[in-house]
Parts: structure tokens; C-alpha cells; sequence
């Protein structure tokens, strides 16, 4: 598999989307980051789900005495970014050729109800 069709995939999940999220705002050890899921999955479901965000290239995970902290890996979505970046930059022109129709239409409806106000008169 390729790397953009592996960082998708592991983006495809809510759970390893709200682990980026919580390691957005800093860097956090596996403990904490498994808290919020361990209603709802074991821990070692929560360290699967680290290691598809981590083999995406998404976080990196280290070993520091008994600690496992991960981080979000700054580069780790530049490929998204840059697929997405072609998109946005199509949908931009398609938005703005629709701009431009809808301000001659706009422009003609104005003309066209000049000229029935000005023949009521």
C-alpha cells in the first residue's frame, strides 16, 4: 500500500482522528491518550490503533523508562496536504467561473427589469 492510501486509512477511523487531535495540543504518553477510549476498547486496542497512526507516519512513539510518549509527526500529513491542496485549488476555479457566470446573469436580470420599470412609465 502505498503511503497516502496508508495515511487515509489510518485518518478513516474517529478514534486514532481524536488521538491526533489530543497530541495536537502537545505530547502525550499512552496512558493518557488510551483514557478516553478505555470505556469503550481494551489497551491493547488503543495500542493498535497507535500503531497504524504510527506506521502512516503520523505520530512517533518512543521509550522513556516505563513511559511510551508519542507525538504528532509535523510532516506526517504533507502528502494529504498536497493531494488536497490540487483539489482545493480546482474546486477555487470552478467557484470562481461560477462567480462570474452568476455576475453576468445578475447584471443582465438588473438590465432586463430596468427596461420593463422604464416602459411602466
Amino acid at each position: 500500500m502505498d503511503q497516502l492510501s496508508q495515511t487515509f486509512q489510518a485518518l478513516a477511523d474517529p478514534t486514532r482522528r481524536a488521538m491526533l487531535a489530543h497530541l495536537a495540543k502537545g505530547e502525550s504518553n499512552v496512558t493518557d491518550l488510551a483514557k478516553p477510549f478505555l470505556k469503550e476498547m481494551s489497551l491493547p486496542a488503543v495500542t493498535k490503533h497507535l500503531k497504524v497512526l504510527e506506521k502512516a507516519g503520523l505520530i512517533t512513539k518512543t521509550k522513556e523508562a516505563q513511559w511510551r510518549p508519542c507525538k504528532i509527526k509535523a510532516d506526517g500529513l504533507r502528502d494529504v496536504a498536497d493531494w488536497m491542496e490540487h483539489y482545493r485549488t480546482f474546486w477555487e476555479e470552478s467557484f470562481d467561473r461560477l462567480d462570474a457566470y452568476l455576475k453576468t446573469v445578475t447584471a443582465k436580470e438588473k438590465k432586463s427589469k430596468g427596461k420593463k420599470n422604464g416602459r411602466k412609465k
